[in-house]
């Protein structure tokens, strides 16, 4: 069955569906990463999204359980050069997710460096295109839209019972790989969701701001609970919890033309000088001036990678130290956080108290 992707400046890229069928609209973007497809498709900060495989070939490596990021597919869409092995197109197929092989993806990511990553329907069948394009044209941009509400969790839950530090997680669109780093760093893992109070919060030795999808800005509830966290216990933020920890502290946010997305982007550790490949994924930013607070830099645009803050007791990161899927340089940053939190009198009378 063939296929087609639309993008909304009316740009066409054809193909053979090998997913589900139907419709589908999102944001097109493309992920330079060579492996890791699975894990993916299965990230919370996915959502709303029409990946592009840059690599040349995906799924010749199967699928597997304990590959998936999450409970669930969250990408809207999947393009690809060349799908291999059925177990990949049947378990896109089964959850749901129309995917395309045999496209130009390279004339396709040379169409979104150029233009920007922009909105685009998926369609597989038989469709009237003037009714696609109509829908398309009413989609919702990434910009000003969030998403978080729609992947984070409904309650709390404890990932891991025991360790030397009580970290609590606010679940933003949490990936099952950073809850797991923490928990093999030592740390005992609760995970609350994004509605949480502050209150809730502070009665552990460290909270970490997860990753997620969507725009920081309209995050308006999020951002006053990190605000409320600062200064009553310390903070990690990966990824949109870097870019909270930026609003919450008065800094700002904007959109990237194209976004960061793969596992070979270089970072510069600026008091080290040590440069770090890590994992990305995030179509914004934080602005940075002449910001002292600027811990890492992107060695790709000279975006902002990280922030410390230790008046506040507060550090992020853009980039993904667990790297699920990529490199391991940055993992090392998530073990120092949690040997940094041994439980101080207050978090351990909190703990009695409750």
């Amino acid at each position: 069955m063939s296929g087609l992707l639309l993008l909304e400046d009316g740009s066409r890229y054809s193909g053979e569906s090998v997913g589900a069928p139907g419709i589908s609209y999102g944001e097109a973007v493309f992920t330079t990463s060579m492996t890791g497809y699975q894990e993916t498709v299965t990230d919370p900060s996915y959502t709303g999204q029409i990946i592009c495989f840059t690599a040349p070939m995906v799924g010749n490596y199967g699928v597997g359980p304990e590959r998936c990021e999450s409970d669930r597919a969250h990408a809207s869409g999947v393009l690809m050069r060349e799908a291999r092995g059925p177990q990949w197109t049947r378990w896109l197929a089964e959850r749901h997710i129309p995917a395309l092989s045999g496209v130009d993806t390279r004339s396709l990511v040379l169409q979104l460096r150029e233009r920007g990553a922009m909105r685009a329907a998926l369609v597989t069948g038989q469709a009237a295109l003037d009714e696609v394009m109509a829908g398309l044209s009413g989609s919702p941009s990434m910009a000003r839209t969030a998403l978080v509400d729609r992947v984070s969790t409904p309650t709390p839950f404890v990932h891991a019972r025991s360790g030397r530090a009580r970290e609590a997680v606010l679940d933003l669109g949490c990936k099952r790989s950073l809850l797991g780093c923490l928990a093999r760093a030592g740390a005992a893992v609760t995970v609350f969701p994004h509605r949480v109070e502050a209150a809730q919060l502070v009665r552990y030795d460290g909270v970490v701001l997860s990753n997620g999808p969507g725009d920081p800005a309209p995050l308006l509830r999020e951002i006053e609970t990190v605000r409320a966290l600062l200064g009553q216990v310390p903070v990690l933020g990966i990824c949109l919890g870097h870019q909270l920890l930026a609003l919450a502290t008065g800094r700002k946010t904007f959109k990237l033309p194209f976004g960061h997305r793969g596992a070979n982007h270089p970072v510069l550790a600026r008091r080290s000088g040590r440069v770090l490949v890590t994992s990305q994924n995030h179509g914004f930013a934080v602005a940075a001036d002449d910001d002292p607070a600027v811990s890492h830099i992107s060695l790709y645009d000279g975006t902002v990678e990280g922030i410390e803050l230790p008046e506040l007791e507060a550090l992020s990161y853009q980039f993904h130290p667990e790297a699920g899927p990529g490199p391991h340089d940055a993992r090392s940053s998530i073990a120092a956080w949690v040997d940094a939190l041994r439980p101080t009198r207050r978090t351990q009378a909190l703990a009695q108290a409750a």
